[in-house]
């Protein structure tokens, strides 16, 4: 997904989940920020580097890819873009041990962890709300690909995009060029992925890259073949996941706002919806790259109030003036609090699976601290468990 639906579409969800403006705009902000928040950024503001929670594409290109590295790697994908959907999960076929465990890492909504995530931000920051958000929504955008570089599970192949034509169904092959600073075009079928490789631990075969930024558009029906689904097409209908995601947030936020008693998966806002669905859909299914003008019109509309832009740098000189003692209760220091606990949490989830992708996590309320330094705020606030 992109700054239209983590930034405006959030904002709308915040809103009509009974959050104020100046609410839905602080929980917008940070699950904008999720996508912004690399090593590089908090190595200018001097801020704890274990809260980054994406990799510039400069930090992958350097990125190692022995086994340090890619645990490190996977820690920051799947715990904020690729949350796994299938931890636990035995696949029937022959299939190696170390198949499984990257298979098992596949994203997808619905799952355990995704109420392991909304409810860890159960009494805590509109950041971490935020970041909840973000995690929630790119469940349904990133289905079917992991958090972890792997050609065996994220390469893809026999892009067809689907077009109803008079009731039937049309499929349209689709184009790739490999050029990063070439532009999508939707209406000549030409779209940018990651350059084939065959090596197992590229980071060409990160996440969604084989598939471009396909997941990232709401309007787009299509079907390929994963490397890892026994040549079986998965078909994907972006408006349909992205309203799904979109109410699942609404009713997720008034979870957190107190509203419902728990939450669970599967449950979704379906009838505070209703009344907007069709402008909703419009939008979804409008044939564009970016969405960013009507989410904003739509949610000014909704609450009356203007949608500032997003502002990388808005929050920054808060934080950097801030004293070392005052840090943590900035705007950014409470996203850093949230990332953490999020991050801490995932990993701690992959490695009790008995999957040690992400590395090894441990128990402090059980064994103790023995870690990197900057999970002591989490123990020091009781912001969440490694």
């Amino acid at each position: 997904m992109q700054e239209d639906f983590h930034y405006y579409a959030t904002y709308c969800a915040a809103y009509l989940a009974g959050y104020s403006h100046e609410e839905s705009r602080d929980i917008a902000y940070s699950a904008q920020f999720v996508d912004c928040c690399s090593r590089s950024l908090l190595e200018k503001l001097k801020g704890p580097r274990a809260a980054a929670t994406t990799q510039t594409q400069p930090e992958l290109a350097e990125a190692r890819t022995d086994l340090i590295g890619l645990q490190d790697i996977t820690r920051i994908w799947s715990s904020f873009h690729f949350l796994p959907g299938k931890l636990g999960e035995k696949y029937p076929k022959h299939r190696s041990r170390k198949w499984l465990r990257k298979y098992q890492l596949i994203c997808g909504p619905n799952s355990p962890l995704v109420a392991d995530t909304v409810k860890l931000a159960k009494d805590k920051s509109l950041q971490a709300v935020g970041v909840a958000m973000h995690v929630l929504a790119d469940t349904w955008a990133h289905r079917e690909f992991a958090g972890t570089p792997s050609f065996v599970i994220n390469n893809a192949t026999s892009f067809d995009e689907i077009l109803d034509v008079g009731g039937k169904k049309v499929y349209i092959p689709m184009i790739f060029n490999h050029n990063p600073t070439s532009s999508d075009d939707p209406d000549k079928g030409r779209y940018t992925n990651s350059l084939f490789t065959s090596d197992e631990n590229s980071i060409m075969n990160l996440g969604h890259g084989r598939a471009g930024h396909l997941p990232d558009y709401s309007y787009i029906r299509y079907r390929f073949l994963p490397a890892w689904g026994e040549y079986k097409f998965i078909y994907k209908d972006n408006p349909a996941d992205y309203y799904h995601a979109f109410a699942q947030m609404v009713f997720a936020m008034k979870y957190l706002r107190g509203v419902h008693n728990d939450f669970q998966v599967d449950c979704y806002e379906w009838d505070a919806l209703d009344e907007y669905k069709d402008e909703i859909m419009g939008i979804l299914e409008k044939n564009q790259l970016l969405s960013s003008d009507d989410w904003k019109a739509f949610g000014e509309k909704l609450s009356g109030n203007k949608i500032a832009d997003f502002s990388l740098s808005k929050y920054q000189g808060e934080y950097m003036a801030a004293d070392a003692d005052l840090k943590d209760s900035t705007f950014l220091g409470k996203f850093f609090l949230a990332a953490l606990a999020q991050k801490s949490m995932v990993t701690n989830k992959i490695f009790m699976s008995g999957n040690l992708l992400a590395g090894f996590s441990i128990d402090f309320e059980k064994k103790g601290f023995r870690g990197m330094k900057d999970y002591r705020k989490l123990i020091e606030r009781g912001e969440g468990k490694k």
